[in-house]
């Protein structure tokens, strides 16, 4: 895989001063395009052999763009605040919106590769998460991004070479490290790693071109080059599209029965009773929330449902037993002009919650494959592949030691309808109903075929979906409260195994 980048490629001064001022002219052109346009964001992976140029490259391309435009991220070791996030978090609140060109020194592929030529994860492991990964920039690359990966090569020679230059002079003998003569007696296992690294993740969507990195003129002008046609392919349209997935319809049960159609609604009650058990599970959740292995956990609870059906007072029940300090309510309405220039997850991977922590979500994720679906905010292909994003996300979460509850509040059409009633009636409850909500009703069929898609889909036995009966809110309330202190009782079981 290695062999091209071992011929000696080498650029003379005189070709690189002619076309070095051409280059740069044509790159900031594409790039003011880009800018101007907001077609798509950038993302632009440089990785390699230590010592291979990366970090010359990266200022070479600073020096040849408009750096104000460019957000350059060398990410190294993890900090506190990253630790208590799932891994992929520090690269998520790193993505650059559409119209700009995010440049990664220290990747999502350099802590895998590390890993596994210390021995410190299997070669099952590491091809488990360079799927995971694959996974993740197919889905960038869905939502509109362009992906560029650049690895830069050295023969062990020359990296030898290289090291003993860099540590020769004065000027650059800080550049090398312990680290960097350890990996370098490691250079037959990095090679053979990072080979099955590179062929594993090479995509149509998102290949990897291999750069040999000897020579900084020909480091320089390759790379150069490859990003000004990539953006000009696309900018110019001269790109086609990649062939949206011929997904299958879904497929309705023949008999009409639906997973919604078994919730009974029916339940009930009593007001003393329900004082009685708010009580009980308010305290056992406050009891929980203060538990010695607490700090190991966060909790993402997620509330979804129909219109009135009491999501936000199911909510204020939680957080009426918990200390302010340690929860957040996330409210998810339309999302803002920020956000739209991100890929869809992003605006919810911001919200992830801290160790020993709570994040409350009044609505959801789940709206892609919910009100986007049925009011066709979003295309076919895009609310059909978020079900598999939308598990790979929680999966993400629960490996890192986040306990995910998820509710569906379910309330019939005539409880709905008489909800909607009252709060036109009520003052302070005006504000709870809209026009949307009405229009909304009109389309209930359409939702709740929605729902059960949902829930069919995404209810994984590391993040299931509890269906709460919700046309009595006493009930409701004291299920949602009980479910909660359930699955955090059981996380903290674990935890003590």
């Amino acid at each position: 895989m290695f062999e091209s980048a071992e011929l000696g490629h080498k650029i003379d001064k005189t070709r690189y001063k002619r076309e070095v001022p051409i280059l740069r002219e044509a790159l900031l052109d594409a790039q003011t395009d880009l800018l101007q346009s907001r077609k798509f964001p950038v993302i632009i992976l440089i990785g390699g052999v230590d010592c291979a140029g990366k970090g010359e490259t990266v200022n070479i391309l600073n020096e040849w763009m408009d750096p104000r435009h460019i957000e350059t991220h060398a990410l190294r070791n993890l900090t506190d605040e990253e630790l208590e996030r799932p891994p992929m978090w520090r690269y998520w609140r790193s993505l650059p919106p559409r119209g700009k060109i995010g440049i990664f020194l220290g990747t999502w592929y350099s802590a895998p590769l590390i890993e596994n030529v210390y021995g410190n994860i299997s070669n099952a492991e590491l091809d488990q998460r360079l799927e995971r990964i694959i996974r993740f920039e197919k889905m960038l690359c869905d939502e509109g991004a362009l992906i560029l990966k650049f690895w830069l090569h050295l023969s062990k020679d020359q990296q030898k070479k290289r090291l003993n230059s860099l540590e020769k002079d004065p000027g650059t003998r800080w550049r090398v490290t312990d680290t960097d003569w350890k990996h370098y007696k490691l250079y037959d296992r990095f090679h053979q790693v990072s080979e099955r690294m590179l062929r594993a993740t090479s995509s149509a969507e998102s290949p990897w071109l291999i750069v040999e990195g000897n020579d900084p003129r020909y480091r320089y002008l390759t790379i150069g080059t490859a990003i000004h046609q990539a953006l000009r392919r696309r900018l110019d349209n001269h790109e086609p599209p990649l062939k949206e997935e011929p997904f299958p319809p879904i497929t309705l049960a023949i008999d009409g029965v639906r997973v919604l159609h078994t919730v009974d609604l029916t339940k009930r009650l009593a007001k003393k009773e329900y004082e009685t058990e708010l009580e009980q599970w308010q305290g056992k959740l406050n009891l929980l929330s203060r538990h010695k292995r607490f700090h190991k956990l966060s909790v993402i609870v997620v509330f979804e449902g129909y219109d009135a059906a009491g999501k936000g007072g199911a909510i204020r029940r939680i957080t009426q037993a918990l200390d302010a300090r340690h929860f957040r309510v996330i409210p998810i309405a339309a999302p803002t002009e920020e956000e739209q220039l991100q890929p869809y997850l992003w605006r919810f991977w911001r919200h992830l919650p801290h160790a020993g922590r709570f994040a409350l979500f009044d609505r959801s994720w789940y709206g892609r494959v919910l009100v986007e679906r049925v009011e066709g905010y979003c295309s076919h292909a895009d609310w059909m592949r978020a079900y598999g994003e939308i598990n790979d996300f929680e999966e993400q979460l629960v490996r890192h030691n986040t306990v995910v509850v998820k509710f569906w509040l379910a309330i019939d059409r005539k409880e709905q309808l008489r909800r909607f009633k009252e709060r036109e009636k009520i003052s302070f409850k005006r504000f709870k109903i809209t026009d949307e909500d009405w229009r909304n009703r009109e389309k209930w069929d359409d939702y709740e075929l929605a729902v059960c898609d949902m829930i069919d889909r995404t209810s994984t036995e590391i993040a299931p979906w509890t269906l709460v009966e919700a046309n009595d809110k006493n009930y409701a309330r004291i299920k949602v409260l009980k479910t909660l202190c359930a699955r955090i009782e059981a996380a903290l079981d674990r935890k003590r195994k």
